[in-house]
């Protein structure tokens, strides 16, 4: 049997860094698994377009397609964005379903946030901020306020989740609440992907609020093409499941499936 194709599905932007990224995880995959059929669309400004890589596969002949979104959290993206996409394809490729982020890589945030620490010379800190997209959907903000959970009990350091779009602070207000604490040697972690609009409008809202340090995204790390892989894997497997579903003496149907995870 021929694995799925694999989109990896990211933002797109007019700044070339931020799809840049998403070229760089599809090279992290290939270094992995260079077998795999892997390609990249994007959502908006860039091209190609998912409805237009999923044309190509299927011109191709290609009856198995499993979309990873390249977002760090079922944020409104995968609620709205990506469905809307999806639509287009739906009737051939009826599987859907998103797993939010992974614990592991809080590590690379830790690395980035080292980083940003030794250039700026900070060698005390009394305060985080954990910086995230943030989204409209309740669940997926829980979700990130967990992870800045788990980062700041490993830690050991009092940390207020920000986010720059939905509810909740940004993080000027977050460095702000932690001020009012009594701390003056706050540092955010970044839990972006890409160095996009949002990310850079909350580094200089921190700077501005006095942050000593803001770490740069996460950018196209090996843990995120793990991320991705795991992610394919789950998928490719339940189109194998649905497959094994078909009885022995029924003939099957020619079949189209599209799974759907994000990163």
């Amino acid at each position: 049997m021929t694995a799925p194709s694999l989109i990896l599905l990211g933002h797109g932007s007019n700044d070339p860094q931020v799809p840049q990224v998403s070229h760089q995880i599809r090279e992290g995959l290939l270094a992995i698994r260079p077998e795999l059929d892997i390609h990249v669309a994007f959502l908006d400004h860039c091209t190609p377009s998912g409805i237009q890589v999923v044309n190509k596969l299927v011109n191709r002949g290609v009856e198995e397609i499993v979309f990873v979104p390249l977002l760090l959290s079922d944020a409104f993206h995968v609620q709205a964005d990506v469905p809307a996409l999806l639509s287009q394809v739906k009737a051939s490729f009826p599987e859907l379903r998103a797993i939010g982020p992974e614990t592991q890589l809080l590590s690379i945030i830790d690395r980035r946030l080292r980083d940003a620490l030794r250039a700026r010379h900070v060698a005390e800190l009394d305060g985080l901020v954990f910086a995230a997209a943030g989204s409209c959907d309740i669940r997926s903000n829980a979700l990130v306020a967990r992870r800045a959970r788990q980062w700041a009990t490993h830690h050991r350091l009092p940390c207020v989740t920000a986010f720059a779009t939905g509810s909740g602070p940004s993080t000027a207000e977050a460095i702000r609440t932690l001020r009012g604490q009594g701390r003056r040697h706050i540092a955010v972690g970044s839990w972006f992907l890409a160095p996009g609009l949002l990310y850079r409008h909350q580094a200089d809202l921190a700077f501005q609020a006095g942050a000593v340090a803001v770490s740069a995204p996460m950018g196209g790390e090996p843990e995120i093409a793990e991320v991705a892989l795991i992610r394919y894997v789950i998928a490719a497997m339940d189109l194998v499941d649905l497959h094994e579903l078909e009885t022995a003496d029924q003939e099957p149907a020619p079949v189209r499936h599209l799974s759907v995870v994000s990163a």
